[in-house]
């Protein structure tokens, strides 16, 4: 029998104590003091303690209480409709703002008090399709992929049977839904995991988007997908005035329809469905992750429209997260490719929402000092909207007084320089103050080698990681100059992994120019605003002598981003690596925009039209060759409105912009 270390044995006194308490609190007083999910993960803690050292087992010991009641093979798809994600909301007070901001907003637009009614569809955790059919026959499904750009998976979507290949109607329509695994369907599967002598996968969530991806089409219809619909994004009939009528639709043109679905009148009942469907979830057969609330109007959710990331009409409303509990290690500091500081829990690796996990993000000092977690700590962890994992509070009642406390330092040697660190103005954040470091560097080569950038094939962190430190690589362009050699001498890299990166590079060298601007990791430049770039300057070399003045002149862009990027290119380390750059890829020539009859013409939409939705009509501005604005000035050509037009049409009044009804607009496309 081993003898039990002292430490140990604290532990367990600490444990059986503070489980004690909260079963109390709970089973007793009915006052949930911690979820049931991060006391049964104490528990556990303590029963393999337990069963490790039987001699330490008590008669009344917690145990021994009875239990009560875009991949390679697959061609690209541009989406005619963007994808958007939605925000989330947590907690009863984040719904309740959600509604107070739709009344505001839409006053706000048009001055009339709202009183909005809401839909209710149970939140499906599967993958995203988006199904295109013409005249009733299905042409393409493809994933969500960056919201513009998806994979084309038709052929695999074809072997789900709850996709129809011909609808009841013939209509030209743009669908969107989830696919998912029945709960029943994925233990048939593990099941043949298992006697096959294969790994058994940790939930039916994490199998999906594999599937949806296989290259075989006879593996995608032996793992029995499924398929909800509930959106219908483009039609060439008019569409249905609410999304209680958009859902019924569906379903008459054959899609299957979640049958659970209520309308709202008001946010109490939404939060009632959402108490109800928490409760009610795992009955289910297939895993529910929240409820989706949607604006019922069609027309209103016209007027509240899209925020740069999420429509303002809809929003996730999720479940409480799965919580367990672990211990802090210890805590360091990441750097971002930017120079921010994070700093990071190391935990002890545990279980939570199907995946194990050893780290959590604690955000920056104030959250530390919030949280009062110190190393050492026992802590509540949770995966909210199956992110990173955060801490949700620190088991004050499991201290010790051993625990130490962490303060951000002054100097951190991966920081570069001398290893300066500096809180920035006005923020919580902190960032290293020499522009350089390994651990930078290791981020934005990770970054320059992703699939939005130059989607380098078996070019992962743990590659990148492996020839910084070899030495092999330092920067951007010393990724093209990779010979067989390099390689062959390193752990782990055979003929065939070899061959196969070398090609993956060769292949990248090939680019477009917003990918390629992307790439570079200048600060406030991501992808949408590469696209703006791209477009303006046409090439590099271009884009690289712009001034302030210019870059702000570009619709899209304003001071923040031309600063920064001013800014990039003064630093002669970064233009060097530019520079290099250059020499190794070739820029494809970026493409013209469509022309066509509004061609140099800008256009603000506002209010409702009477026939047509402003994602229609914004659709129809960018083919003739317009551009679609999201605010007028004195640079917008005309404002097509509709009913319940708010400010822009006010602005658009004082500055003599050009005012146009839908039907004046459709006489400029004939």
């Amino acid at each position: 029998m081993p003898e039990v270390p002292k430490e140990t044995l604290a532990r367990v006194a600490k444990l059986r104590e503070t489980i004690d308490k909260y079963r109390y609190d709970f089973a007793v007083l009915n006052i949930e003091s911690i979820s049931p999910e991060a006391l049964d993960s104490l528990k556990d803690e303590l029963k393999k303690i337990e069963d490790r050292y039987p001699s330490i087992i008590t008669p009344d010991s917690p145990t021994q209480r009875v239990a009560g009641g875009v991949l390679p093979g697959f061609k690209k798809k541009t989406h005619k409709v963007r994808q958007w994600s939605l925000n989330d909301a947590f907690t009863e007070e984040d719904i309740r703002e959600f509604d107070a901001q739709v009344r505001r907003f839409y006053k706000a637009e048009t001055g009339e008090d709202f009183h909005p009614t809401y839909t209710c569809e149970l939140k499906i955790d599967g993958s995203h399709l988006v199904l295109e059919y013409e005249a009733g026959l299905l042409k393409t499904a493809a994933t969500r992929g960056n919201g513009q750009i998806g994979e084309d998976i038709t052929v695999n979507v074809k072997t789900i049977e709850s996709v129809p290949l011909r609808l009841n109607k013939p209509v030209s329509i743009i669908a969107e839904g989830e696919a998912y695994m029945p709960k029943g369907q994925f233990n048939k599967v593990n099941k043949s995991q298992k006697a096959k002598g294969e790994k058994e996968f940790a939930n039916a969530r994490n199998i999906v988007a594999g599937t949806l991806r296989q290259l075989d089409p006879s593996l995608v219809s032996a793992r029995g997908l499924s398929t909800f619909m509930y959106d219908l994004s483009m039609s060439d009939a008019t569409p249905p005035e609410s999304q209680e009528a958009e859902l019924e639709y569906l379903r008459e043109l054959g899609f299957k329809v979640n049958p659970h679905h209520k309308l709202a009148q008001d946010i109490d009942e939404v939060i009632a469905y959402w108490k109800k469907w928490e409760k009610a979830k795992d009955k289910e057969d297939y895993l529910i992750d929240g409820v989706v609330v949607k604006l019922n109007d069609r027309r209103a959710q016209g007027v509240l429209g899209y925020t740069g990331k999420a429509p303002r009409w809809g929003i996730a409303f999720k479940f409480s997260a799965e919580q367990v509990t672990t211990v802090v290690e210890d805590i360091t500091l990441q750097i971002g490719r930017t120079g921010v500081l994070t700093p990071v829990a190391n935990l002890r690796p545990v279980l939570v929402a199907g995946s194990t996990v050893s780290r959590a993000t604690l955000h920056n000092e104030d959250e530390i000092e919030r949280l009062d977690v110190r190393v050492g700590d026992t802590v509540v962890i949770q995966k909210a909207g199956d992110v990173i994992p955060d801490i949700v509070r620190v088991v004050t009642e499991m201290r010790t007084g051993k625990e130490k406390l962490f303060k951000f330092p002054t100097h951190f040697p991966l920081c570069g320089g001398d290893g300066g660190i500096e809180r920035i103005p006005g923020q919580a954040a902190h960032r290293c103050v020499a522009k350089n470091s390994f651990s930078q560097q290791r981020r934005k080569l990770s970054h320059f080698t992703s699939k939005h950038c130059f989607d380098i094939v078996g070019f992962g962190q743990k590659t990148v990681d492996q020839l910084l430190e070899a030495g092999i690589i330092s920067t951007f362009d010393d990724i093209f100059k990779i010979t067989f050699g390099d390689l062959e001498a390193l752990p782990r890299w055979q003929e065939t992994s070899i061959n196969k990166l070398l090609a993956g590079v060769e292949k990248a060298r090939k680019v477009t120019l917003e990918r390629f601007i992307a790439s570079l990791s200048i600060p406030q430049v991501g992808e949408e605003t590469a696209r703006d770039l791209a477009q303006h300057f046409k090439t590099a070399e271009k884009f690289a002598k712009a001034s302030e003045t210019e870059l702000t002149a570009i619709e899209g862009v304003g001071p923040v981003v031309a600063a920064a990027v001013v800014e990039w290119f003064k630093n002669k380390e970064n233009k060097k690596i530019f520079d290099n750059l250059l020499k190794e890829v070739n820029i494809e020539k970026v493409k013209a925009e469509p022309k066509g009859k509004l061609t140099g013409l800008t256009f603000v939409l506002t209010g409702t039209l009477p026939t047509l939705s402003r994602d229609e009509a914004g659709d129809m501005v960018r083919a003739a060759g317009g551009k679609v604005s999201s605010s007028v000035s004195v640079k917008t050509d005309y404002v097509l409105t509709g009913e319940s037009a708010g400010e822009k049409l006010d602005k658009a009044n004082e500055l003599g912009v050009k005012v146009i009804n839908e039907s004046e607009f459709l006489s400029m496309l004939r």
